[in-house]
């Protein structure tokens, strides 16, 4: 079995390179407006498609085909939508799906693939870290927030509050997971002492804002603690 990491890296870079850098500002622009009526959609996909082709070489022409007719297809899709962080998530995972797909195809293979399914399932590990992660982001996130209602609904303007805790939360728990495994936990305190000190420059706030906070806080960086000891075992 051949793998290619220096393909898929590059086939990334080309991405990054085309989706966030060579990309004005202008060509998002019209894209938004007329949508699939705008030239510089296509010139974008066309970009997007030369730039992985030189970069991974030109016997891989089939592969610039497939990301631009999918690369345009997907922006396409995207200019219908509101600007809001979910859908361009659910856009960039489109575009890494179809890139981690062409990789599959040409150097892994069905053989390949099954190989490596057939290892991931002997690997406990990698199955408990994955159910942590996947705990740590929305079901953790909606279990604090029933645990905090109580406070939340005494704050004026409370969504707006909770929507950001949300993800600073989850990103909090899954970096706090990753010192939990690696066993770096004067990092966790570091890092509680840090929010502590950005919570506390916070002014003329509420009492109960700031015990719904206190305890939002607390339970969040409890949960990943608590995970990540039960994962290492």
């Amino acid at each position: 079995m051949i793998i290619e990491p220096v393909w898929l890296t590059k086939m990334v870079l080309a991405h990054l390179l085309t989706d966030f850098i060579l990309q004005p500002g202008t060509w998002v622009a019209e894209r938004n407006r007329l949508h699939f009526r705008s030239p510089k959609l296509y010139l974008h996909g066309l970009v997007t498609s030369l730039v992985a082709w030189v970069l991974v070489g030109g016997q891989y022409w089939g592969v610039a085909l497939i990301i631009l007719i999918t690369h345009t297809l997907i922006d396409g899709w995207k200019s219908y939508q509101p600007p809001i962080l979910r859908f361009f998530l659910i856009d960039q995972l489109l575009h890494f799906t179809v890139i981690i797909a062409c990789w599959l195809v040409l150097f892994v293979g069905n053989a390949g693939i099954t190989h490596t399914l057939q290892y991931l399932n002997k690997q406990a590990p990698f199955w408990q870290i994955l159910t942590a992660v996947i705990f740590l982001t929305l079901p953790a996130g909606i279990l604090i927030g029933q645990f905090t209602r109580q406070w939340r609904d005494q704050i004026p303007n409370s969504e707006s509050l909770a929507n950001a805790g949300k993800w600073i939360g989850m990103a909090e728990r899954i970096i706090i997971l990753i010192f939990v495994l690696n066993n770096q936990y004067s990092a966790i305190g570091l890092l509680v002492a840090a929010k502590g000190i950005i919570r506390f420059n916070e002014k003329e706030r509420p009492e109960v804002k700031t015990e719904y906070l206190v305890v939002g806080t607390l339970t969040s960086i409890g949960l990943a603690i608590v995970t990540g000891l039960l994962v290492k075992g």
